[in-house]
């Protein structure tokens, strides 16, 4: 992480390609996208349902309602360009130990293979361990190949828990001590 920015209810966080920051109401159409391009064996409460939710509108509702804060899922922009590509940060999920933050990340698909990724979960590391964290845990579908590798390349390991769907494939937990 190249520099932090850091107000009492938000952060920014930089590294030298990209700023990763809290979400603007413009950008719900990013995360619509996001919605739209996920794989179909993701589960159905996370893709765009067949009513069409979460709708546009419910995205900008939710960006603007959201109390921003030192947590949660940032926006990643690409500083030489300027558009926002995807999210990464820290999550609650409730599904680590002694409530444990877990890494998430998601990118758009024409983004894929150029390194954000690793270079955002990187500056979100950095970050929880100035925050003090000792484990960072991540969640990925075991077919995620690419999700796998990132998480490898930035020092998780698999942990002995997994969670098998019979549907939608199974879970893998990794961790990574601080």
């Amino acid at each position: 992480m190249t520099g932090e920015a850091q107000t009492d209810r938000e952060v920014v966080l930089e590294t030298s390609r990209l700023l990763l920051r809290p979400w603007r109401v413009s950008e719900a159409g990013v995360q619509r996208q996001l919605w739209t391009e996920r794989d179909p064996r993701v589960p159905p409460h996370r893709r765009i349902d067949a009513d069409g939710h979460p709708t546009l509108l419910e995205l900008e509702h939710s960006i603007r309602t959201a109390d921003p804060s030192s947590t949660g899922l940032l926006a990643v922009e690409r500083k030489a360009e300027g558009d926002v590509i995807g999210y990464c940060g820290l999550v609650d999920s409730g599904r680590g130990a002694d409530a444990e933050p877990e890494l998430a990340f998601e990118l758009l698909r024409r983004v894929w293979g150029q390194g954000y990724a690793t270079e955002a979960s990187v500056a979100v590391l950095d970050w929880a361990t100035s925050l003090g964290h000792q484990r960072i845990w991540a969640t990925v579908w075991d077919w995620n190949a690419a999700s796998r590798r990132v998480l490898a390349k930035v020092g998780f390991v698999e942990a002995d828990r997994r969670e098998v769907h019979p549907v939608h494939g199974t879970t893998l937990f990794t961790v990574r001590e601080l």
